[in-house]
């Protein structure tokens, strides 16, 4: 039976392929990009007392992730030695026996740009996650929360999804780029922080709202930019199926911004918002993602349109149950990532997989009726695994010294970045020039605490 990712487990002695080390390489770097993009998105849309303590928190994230994936988290999530369905073995701990031989996942890469690959995709999924936590959050019990999350939540998952003998693998379910480990795990990982956690100080009363959509729109570029190399090596092959998923990654995203803005354009006093593009780009993305080497151009537009719509009303679940996801990521990540699962049963096409070899039963399209179902049982498994387990992880912690993850309440009222780390992302200074025009003096006062804007008073007194 052949597997999501088209990997060829009977053609190990497969030649390495400079071509397809190359296009892996570069695509780790470009996801790398896509950890700064996710704090730059996180900052812009919270306060701006807490702006630098989230994009750290990306990249604090990347670093622990890394050191965990090095240790064991890649054998544990992608051994290919272990015969057991759930979890992998420590054949490739510390990164031994990782070299020149290729990954059975892998059979044209060395087994090391593999590993480094996927090092970039576990060490992306917690600081996604950590968004549900915004504003709120310590970081150094953060930083022990994420070694722990990726080894019981995201490398579980992982190996089921991916792994030769994981149980959604056999099973026949279709995750091309992490749907399931990635997406829905982050998202209702969020959605245990957000409910564990408790609502930010407050909730209720104040309005919270995005203090920078110049650092929204430039982390979605990063992360717009960083996808194509998330879903578009995911193949771990340059050829024509990798141009593919390079192709319905980039509509789908469009498609989810243009859909997401009109639903809020109607629902908003038809005003178009940076925010709601941003916001729709991603949930295109998101929902692309388990289908990207599965399905046609005009597919992607489908998955954009439904998941732009969707995610932009999943966001009003939060008021309605009372639980502050502050950057709502279960909506985006969590509903987004369910229903591109769910559509990949349906659209997922045997002609677009065979593009490099690669034999599937196909979706609905192709009359492989129980696709859906696979579909369904993989990502209710992943959202089941990932809330249970995170929830579980929060509280223990907050019965060990030292490790509540709750920030107190002054420290939360003052803002993170000062409470956690005695760092402004904003200098907040005034300054008054006096400017002889027409007999007339303008002030301009500085960034003023709280938007992270320059606001300028201009009164002009006659002389």
């Amino acid at each position: 039976m052949s597997t999501p990712l088209g990997k060829r487990y009977d053609d190990v002695t497969s030649q390495i392929n400079t071509g397809d080390t190359a296009w892996i390489l570069v695509s780790s770097a470009l996801v790398f990009i896509m950890a700064p993009g996710v704090g730059y998105f996180y900052s812009g849309m919270a306060r701006s007392k807490n702006a630098v303590s989230l994009v750290f928190l990306c990249m604090i994230a990347m670093a622990v992730v890394s050191v965990q994936w090095m240790i064991w988290g890649f054998s544990l999530a992608l051994s290919d030695t272990a015969t057991n369905p759930f979890i992998g073995n420590l054949t490739y701990g510390l990164l031994l026996n990782v070299g020149d031989k290729p990954h059975t996942n892998a059979p044209t890469i060395p087994a090391s740009v593999y590993a480094i690959f996927q090092c970039m995709f576990a060490a992306l999924t917690p600081a996604l996650a950590l968004g549900g936590a915004a504003e709120r959050v310590r970081i150094l019990p953060t930083i022990v929360f994420c070694f722990v999350w990726s080894t019981i939540v995201y490398d579980p998952i992982a190996y089921w999804s991916w792994a030769p003998k994981g149980w959604l693998n056999t099973m026949g379910s279709l995750d091309y780029a992490g749907g399931t480990p990635v997406h829905i795990s982050s998202g209702f990982a969020a959605l245990a922080f957000s409910i564990v956690l408790g609502k930010r100080h407050g909730y209720g009363q104040e309005k919270f709202e995005p203090h920078n959509y110049l650092n929204i729109i430039l982390g979605t570029s990063l992360l717009w930019f960083g996808w194509f190399g998330f879903n578009g090596g995911s193949g771990v092959a340059s050829n024509g199926r990798a141009g593919l998923a390079f192709t319905v990654t980039h509509i789908a995203a469009c498609m989810g911004g243009l859909s997401w803005s009109l639903a809020a354009y109607f629902r908003n006093g038809r005003k178009f918002s940076s925010f709601h593009f941003c916001s729709g780009a991603v949930s295109g993305l998101v929902a692309i993602t388990p289908a990207s080497g599965f399905v046609t151009p005009w597919a992607a537009l489908v998955y954009g349109a439904v998941a732009g719509v969707a995610c932009h009303f999943a966001v009003d679940f939060k008021e309605k149950f009372r639980f502050d996801d502050a950057l709502d990521v279960f909506a985006v990540h969590g509903i987004g990532g369910l229903i591109g699962n769910l559509l990949t049963g349906i659209f997922a096409s045997k002609a677009v997989a065979a593009l490099n070899g690669t034999s599937i039963s196909g979706g609905w399209i192709d009359h492989h009726w129980k696709q859906l179902g696979y579909q369904l049982a993989a990502s209710c498994a992943g959202a089941a695994w990932s809330f249970v387990v995170s929830a579980l992880i929060l509280i223990i912690f907050n019965y060990i010294p030292g490790l509540h993850l709750r920030i107190h309440e002054e420290g939360e009222i003052s803002g993170t970045d000062m409470a956690e780390m005695g760092e402004h992302g904003y200098k907040y200074d005034t300054m008054d020039r006096t400017i002889n025009e027409r007999g007339g003096s303008p002030s301009i006062t500085g960034l003023e605490e709280g938007n992270g804007f320059p606001t300028i008073n201009a009164a002009f007194t006659d002389h």
